[in-house]
């Protein structure tokens, strides 16, 4: 039921509305995910939450209103630095993390990576329908191979202490079938008018066969790095979600967790090849 009411009001606004109105959509998701970021991070202090997400939406605003181009680009490229070198130190620690050394650094993060996440999800839409869709589909792939090889082959865990459910051989199928899926992408839907713009055919336009599967590769690592790191916060603050705002859903964090790595790492690409 929760799934079929946001389809109804995410397909609509996706496939009919102007731009705006995604915008401000994505806005509000960005500014509840802000508030589930800070209830993770003080989950004693739950009250100045809702002022975490106002504060992250205002930030949004603030880019929106006087950043340019090369000011966005600066953004997206610090949020790849977070993911890329802090996320990993992070990651190492695994459950004994030291939050209180952490906290407040991770909420000043947050200000920042969510709403690059917007950004690069707007500009996406911005170029055409046909590549927005791609890069969510490659996150979904990613995690619907995952869950069906690791169910039918799983034996070696990847992170047991973060996600006991989740196996070197289910990210394996996870990614191969993203890979087929770029393939396909960027052979028999390359020359039809409504998806020759998608990301597989640009990077392999752009960086041939072999760059686009490690670029992909790239892609499929991250995403189950964002699942996995907020596992490690979930299970740090002692929750099964982030929050209860998606009846039998849990929360949306849980939703875009592998899309807030994904999103600034491919809205750079399109920005760097367009």
């Amino acid at each position: 039921m929760t799934a079929l009411a946001l389809l109804a009001v995410f397909l609509p606004v996706l496939w009919f509305a102007p731009l705006i109105y995604l915008g401000a959509l994505m806005a509000l998701v960005i500014t509840l995910a802000a508030w589930e970021w800070w209830r993770l991070l003080f989950p004693q202090n739950h009250r100045r939450a809702i002022s975490y997400a106002g504060l992250c939406l205002l930030n949004l605003v603030a880019w929106l209103m006087y950043a340019d181009v090369l000011a966005i680009q600066a953004l997206l490229c610090l949020t790849l630095v977070f993911w890329l070198l802090i996320v990993p130190i992070i990651m190492k620690q695994s459950l004994d993390l030291n939050m209180a050394k952490w906290r407040w650094p991770l909420a000043i993060a947050g200000l920042f990576i969510l709403p690059a996440c917007w950004f690069a999800l707007m500009h996406l839409r911005a170029v055409s329908m046909s590549l927005f869709l791609s890069v969510l589909i490659l996150v979904w792939a990613a995690d619907i191979g995952a869950y069906f090889a690791g169910k039918a082959f799983g034996q070696h865990k990847l992170a047991i202490r973060l996600s006991p459910g989740k196996s070197i051989e289910g990210a394996v199928g996870g990614l191969l079938l993203v890979v087929l899926i770029a393939i396909l992408a960027s052979t028999l839907f390359a020359d039809h008018p409504l998806t020759s713009v998608n990301f597989f055919s640009m990077l392999e336009q752009s960086w041939g066969w072999l760059g686009m599967i490690l670029l992909v590769t790239i892609c499929v690592a991250m995403s189950i790095q964002g699942d996995l790191f907020e596992s490690q916060l979930k299970r740090i603050a002692g929750v099964k979600d982030s929050s209860a705002l998606l009846p039998g859903h849990g929360g949306i964090l849980d939703r875009i967790d592998a899309l807030l790595p994904v999103l600034p790492l491919t809205g750079l690409i399109v920005l760097l090849a367009s």
